[in-house]
């Protein structure tokens, strides 16, 4: 039951912080109207106070959970949260469908309303995409830490004296920092992966455009586009695995189990921050987009005014 109703209100959470119908998405849209800095800031922003219910609601269920049945209540606390995962799949395929059929109806030249309808589809499909992630992030945390429980379980039964996870012990505290830079190394190389296949492919294009104008044989080449994309999109994803990987076992032979428990404990706390913030800002981000797109953006009178 924890682990339902915590997912219910992460749900709720997510959406108030990622539709466009709710003030905080609209407030983003309105950044627009100064800078592209502004709105910048002001999603990261976004992304980081959505943090504060869903981490809320976790540490709840973790501390119920725990009290009722040990990390046997914590690991049907995840359960229950993944209770209602084939419908957050399910829904989750809505915003892609409806931002193709977008595509489609643009590239046959049908009429504009069509494509303003699938705008609003797709701004509904991205916020119920904000809300699965919610669900899949917040289940990921209680497994997370039920796995982790089993990994200190195991250590303590191999261990001849019984061992306890102790942030003031200098290897644990290492591991701990250690731990939580983890995440953040893991989002660098995916950004970083997204930004150099982005640059191929712009590259690509540009090179396309004027034998297209000239009707060469060929081209447009949608081939060499889905190979830059597909190519990357393997190739760029060795590393972020290798860290998910090799971490464990690598530090886990160099400096001991001691270093190891404190980094797992340091990945979890720091991953479940950044997995929220981020998947709250791209949707925000997206919906205000859609939000401005549609018209809904009224300009405040002194910027009428100075004819901006």
């Amino acid at each position: 039951m924890m682990g339902l109703w915590s997912g219910l209100t992460i749900g709720i959470s997510t959406e108030y912080f990622a539709s466009a119908s709710f003030s905080p998405v609209q407030e983003l849209a309105r950044a627009c109207l100064y800078d592209a800095a502004t709105n910048v800031i002001k999603g990261l922003a976004l992304g980081y106070m959505s943090n504060i219910i869903p981490i809320c609601c976790l540490t709840l269920t973790v501390l119920l959970a725990f009290k009722w049945a040990a990390m046997y209540g914590v690991a049907l606390a995840a359960l229950g949260m993944l209770g209602t995962l084939p419908v957050c799949l399910s829904v989750d395929g809505f915003g892609p469908i409806a931002d193709n059929a977008g595509g489609i109806a643009e590239m046959s030249n049908l009429d504009p309303s069509v494509r303003e309808k699938t705008d609003e589809l797709d701004a509904a499909g991205n916020t119920t995409a904000a809300i699965g992630k919610g669900f899949a992030i917040g289940s990921a945390l209680l497994v997370s830490l039920a796995l982790f429980g089993a990994f200190i379980t195991r250590v303590a039964a191999l261990v001849p004296t019984a061992y306890d996870v102790n942030i003031l012990e200098p290897w644990c505290f290492a591991g701990l920092l250690f731990g939580c830079m983890l995440p953040y190394a893991f989002s660098a190389l995916c950004m970083s992966a997204v930004g150099t296949a982005a640059e191929e492919m712009i590259a690509e294009i540009r090179d396309q455009v004027p034998r297209i104008k000239r009707h060469e044989p060929g081209y447009p080449n949608h081939e060499r586009c889905i190979a830059i994309s597909t190519t990357a999109s393997l190739k760029k994803m060795i590393a972020p695995a290798a860290i998910v990987v090799l971490s464990p076992i690598l530090w886990g032979i160099l400096l001991g189990y001691k270093f190891v428990s404190g980094m797992l404990a340091g990945n979890i706390c720091s991953g479940i921050q950044i997995a929220f913030s981020a998947s709250n800002t791209g949707g925000a981000w997206d919906n205000a987009k859609k939000y401005v797109e549609a018209g809904h953006l009224k300009r405040p009178i002194e910027f009428r005014k100075e004819g901006r």
